[in-house]
Formats: structure tokens, sequence, C-alpha cells
């Protein structure tokens, strides 16, 4: 069968309109899924909130400790050093105060690479129905028993000072390694 120039043209057409609006969604889907609001905010706002930290002593002189050594992934990527307050696991959510500084050892030094809110599921469930929401960002549930052998809890990572090619929001960071602890 002979494609006549018209058919020709408007099959080229059409696989071109398809092939942009399929690069447009997946674009818009990578850097703001539907429902998560603002991650440039978020990040922002972390960064401004936690940029005396990175210089560890700081963080160590507001109460943050080591907890876990440095968290590596089974198969890819890790979070790094944890440092946790205790004193802000008292349920509450403020993106100016993190749980936890996440810290990643290079060269006998910590770099700062992200932060962690975490709660204790059945302290923020006392007093709410549904997960916390943080700019938009709902928080996973990681159930007990767990790897880290701590109650059930609600968490949310960002990745504030080190880029994360799976997304700011992501538990495990390609670009973080524990290979210099």
């Amino acid at each position: 069968m002979k494609k006549t120039p018209f058919v020709a043209s408007a099959c080229s057409t059409l696989l071109v309109a398809i092939l942009t609006l399929s690069s447009i969604a997946l674009a818009q889907q990578k850097t703001q899924p539907a429902g998560q609001g603002d991650q440039s905010k978020l990040v922002q706002m972390v960064r401004d909130a936690t940029k005396q930290y990175l210089d560890v002593n700081n963080a160590i002189k507001d109460g943050y400790e080591p907890f876990l050594g440095c968290v590596s992934g089974s198969d890819h990527g890790a979070m790094g050093i944890h440092y946790v307050n205790g004193n802000l696991l008292n349920g509450t959510i403020d993106v100016a105060h993190p749980q936890a500084l996440i810290y990643e050892p290079s060269n006998g030094q910590m770099k700062l690479v992200g932060v962690e809110f975490i709660t204790i599921a059945t302290t923020w469930l006392q007093n709410n129905a549904s997960p916390p929401v943080l700019e938009g960002q709902v928080f996973l549930y990681v159930d007990s028993p767990n790897r880290f052998n701590i109650p059930a809890f609600f968490e949310l990572h960002v990745w504030a000072w080190r880029d994360n090619p799976q997304g700011d929001f992501v538990d495990w960071n390609n670009h973080v390694t524990c290979a210099h602890e």
C-alpha cells in the first residue's frame, strides 16, 4: 500500500507530538510528582535550617549523637551516619528541627548530606489519624521489627546537601557512600 505525502506527514507530526508530550510528562513527574508540593522549597527550607550543622561539631554541641554507624544499602547507595537528637523525638515535626542529621564520612571529615525527620508511629498516631506530612511530602512508615531495632516509625529523608539521582526524598542515595568510614 502506497502512502500519500499527507498520510506520511500526518504520521510524522503525530509521532513528534506523542514524543514531545511524553517527554514533558516525564520531566514534570521527575521534578514535581503529583500531590507532593514544591520540592525545591522544602530542600531550601532544610538548607536554611541546617547550614550551621555543616560543621559536625555544631551538631554535637546541639545534642546530636551518632546512631548505628554508617548505613549502607544492601544493593545500592547509602544513607550515611545519622546523628540523632533524642530530645526531638517527641512527636512533633518542625522543618527547622530535624530529628537526625545525616553525614557522609570522607577523608576523616564528616560532610552533611541530608536530614531525616522521624517520629515514633505510636506517639504520632495518638493525636493524628494519618502519617505526617511536611510541605506536601508524606512520610514513609517503617514497621517493626526493622533493621534498626527500634519501634515502628514514620520518616522522611531530605537530601538538601547532596544531590540524589532518585529524588530529594528517597531513602537511599547513590551519591553517598560508607566506603570512606
